[in-house]
């Protein structure tokens, strides 16, 4: 605490991101990346443009990256927006679009960043309890409100919504913006960029962080009729005119481009997903239907803090959340195949040591 600071400085509970320890030997399953490594092409991308083109700005608008990405999802190029990862993004778009006068809506477990986004931008929010099965119940939502932003598929839960619901869901609410939060969609769930051309109060939003490896890249998306993207540009354009280096536009263009890498990387991780769930189960843990690149689990008979605690003394790292409802679960990211072998090694230990 300083006098120095602002008052809203005062007023803010950051957001805790997951830990990134420098650890030797360790699995490392608590934040959700890619296990596989990104594209080699992006990574020669990378190579080659780390010359003397480095004292020069670089293109502020992401006209390469964007035109790859319009191409993708039938769009135009003024129809995507880049950003600094898809935080950053999502930081814009708060700022932006959700700044309404009636509540902005989102499930109350859901990604935790949302709560912190409103309290920096002074955006009323409303939290939507999920079903008592973690689902995401559309027609919960169907009540006043300003905007709503809904992850698809959720995290922590990994579920998703079909695209039907998606649409009905934007269709209800057309005078108010919806956006949909794509982080994990390639691993599942079906993006709802083909709704765009119909729905002007949408807005979809990904990341190259999980399914293109480029976690460390910082590159993030939103794709929306002309309209959503100008106020995302007006934003950005306020703030900071070039949010993405050469370094990340020739990496994540390369890695966009590189279809075969993501298809072979999304397919061994899919089947990993399917793999631990299984094993998980037959351990005895609940395991919710995941659409994501995580599972999120919990033993009947065990506190979740107990073992991720005991699985941390195993040089095994998962994610766990203190939050009513969700604190005896596990969120634990698919890895290698050797990964997901010691991990359900070192749950069998543990379980077997407590009984």
């Amino acid at each position: 605490m300083s006098r120095y600071w602002s008052r809203i400085v005062h007023e803010l509970t950051p957001y805790t991101p997951g830990e990134q320890p420098r650890v030797a030997d360790l699995v490392k399953l608590n934040t959700n990346e890619n296990p596989y490594g990104p594209s080699p092409k992006a990574l020669a991308a990378i190579a080659e443009a780390t010359s003397d083109q480095l004292r020069l700005y670089p293109e502020p608008t992401g006209q390469a990256l964007r035109a790859a990405i319009a191409v993708s999802h039938g769009l135009s190029e003024s129809e995507v927006f880049v950003g600094n990862g898809s935080d950053e993004v999502l930081a814009h778009t708060f700022q932006a679009l959700l700044k309404q006068e009636g509540p902005l809506l989102f499930p109350d477990i859901s990604y935790s960043f949302y709560p912190t986004y409103c309290a920096l931008f002074g955006i009323t929010a409303r939290a939507v309890p999920l079903a008592d099965d973690f689902t995401i119940d559309p027609a919960d939502y169907d009540r006043p409100c300003g905007a709503i932003i809904l992850p698809n598929p959720n995290a922590p839960t990994g579920i998703a919504l079909p695209l039907s619901a998606i649409e009905a869901l934007v269709a209800r609410h057309a005078d108010v913006p919806v956006v949909i939060d794509e982080a994990y969609v390639d691993f599942g769930a079906e993006s709802a960029s083909s709704l765009i051309a119909r729905h002007p109060n949408l807005l979809v939003i990904q990341t190259f962080s999980k399914s293109r490896a480029l976690a460390g890249l910082r590159v993030g998306f939103a794709m929306g009729q002309r309209p959503l993207i100008e106020a995302l540009e007006r934003v950005k354009d306020s703030f900071n005119s070039y949010p993405l280096d050469r370094l990340a536009l020739a990496g994540a263009t390369a890695s966009w481009l590189d279809r075969d890498w993501f298809e072979e990387k999304r397919a061994l991780i899919i089947a990993g997903r399917d793999c631990l769930s299984a094993e998980l189960a037959e351990l005895g843990f609940t395991v919710l239907p995941s659409a994501a690149n995580f599972i999120f689990a919990r033993h009947p008979d065990h506190s979740g803090a107990v073992l991720a605690a005991a699985l941390r003394e195993r040089r095994v790292l998962v994610r766990h959340f203190k939050k009513d409802r969700i604190q005896d679960f596990l969120r634990i990211t698919i890895g290698t195949e050797a990964e997901c072998d010691r991990l359900v090694a070192a749950l069998t230990e543990i379980l077997a040591e407590q009984g």
